[in-house]
């Protein structure tokens, strides 16, 4: 009956994406263009350095590679500045309440994450020892939608892909569990995690019985 949980961290375990969206549309003022709120949705589950080649389209701005590395490391710096004074209190609603009854049943429970930054995040919010194992964006070579993150994660725990479910808040992110042959929980608005096996606005929606119940294969 053991299964295998993999989260992703931005917008599922902690709210980081208003950070990453702070440092890229200071990038973007910087360099002459605006950058919404509505255009960061582009970015989520996608890589750092895709990211940037997103931004530069949208403002219709070129650069040679130089330049691009110079901003990518530009914009890193200032989000770490942001996360280093997270704490607990940014940890989403019903997380821990998740994490522990899936570690008190003896289920694998894995982080599976774009980002670069996930291991001192989770440290800075006191979450890092609810994990077995952590893949992120160090450990991989493709982006999601590709399943590499989630197939690693599943290697980890020694756990069969088809006996993995994931919690995601983005559609790539939702395309790579569903490539990688796993359940996928959408953790946002249906409309845009349609493709997602079952959708929960966050984890307060997701009751003691589902889970117990994914456990079980049930779902």
């Amino acid at each position: 009956m053991k299964k295998g949980f993999i989260f992703d961290l931005d917008g599922v375990i902690v709210d980081t994406a208003k950070y990453h969206y702070l440092a890229w549309k200071n990038l973007a003022n910087s360099l002459g263009f605006e950058f919404t709120e509505e255009q960061n949705e582009l970015f989520k589950g996608v890589s750092r350095v895709r990211s940037l080649d997103i931004l530069l389209e949208l403002g219709n701005y070129t650069a040679g590679q130089e330049q691009k590395d110079g901003w990518l490391i530009q914009k890193n710096e200032e989000y770490l500045t942001y996360i280093e004074g997270m704490d607990a209190s940014e940890i989403l609603s019903d997380v821990p309440r998740v994490l522990d009854f899936l570690l008190e049943k003896q289920q694998g429970v894995v982080l599976g994450s774009a980002s670069k930054n996930a291991r001192p995040i989770l440290k800075r919010v006191d979450l890092f020892d609810k994990f077995h194992d952590i893949v992120d964006g160090n450990d991989v070579t493709a982006a999601k939608p590709d399943p590499e993150v989630f197939l690693i994660g599943a290697e980890k725990l020694q756990i069969d892909p088809e006996n993995c479910i994931v919690f995601e808040d983005s559609i790539a992110g939702v395309k790579a569990a569903n490539a990688a042959g796993m359940i996928s929980i959408g953790i946002g608005k249906k409309e845009v995690l349609h493709e997602a096996n079952y959708v929960f606005l966050d984890f307060t929606e997701i009751s003691t019985s589902f889970l117990e119940q994914l456990i079980a294969g049930e779902k």
